[in-house]
């Protein structure tokens, strides 16, 4: 798996969330600094986690689908007798 990278785009839509939580929450003021570097501490420790998860739950979708597949095919199977 490759390194995550976010664009400045997402990285600031993120540290808005992250500032928005804390001030909110926990009634602190995250810096604009602070708060890219606690999300690329994020990125790096714990974003294989959701990747991983994400990849799991597209595994589970794509199995249902070829699940729906083969009972196609098999509705459309013509008697052989």
């Amino acid at each position: 798996m490759s390194t995550i990278t976010l664009t400045r785009d997402q990285k600031d839509v993120l540290v808005a969330k992250l500032q928005h939580y804390f001030n909110q929450e926990l009634d602190q003021e995250l810096e604009q600094f602070d708060g890219e570097f606690l999300l690329d501490f994020i990125a790096k420790e714990m974003g294989a986690h959701f990747y991983n998860q994400g990849l799991y739950d597209a595994q589970t979708v794509i199995d249902r689908r070829i699940d729906d597949i083969r009972e196609a095919i098999y509705e459309i199977e013509q008697p052989t007798s």
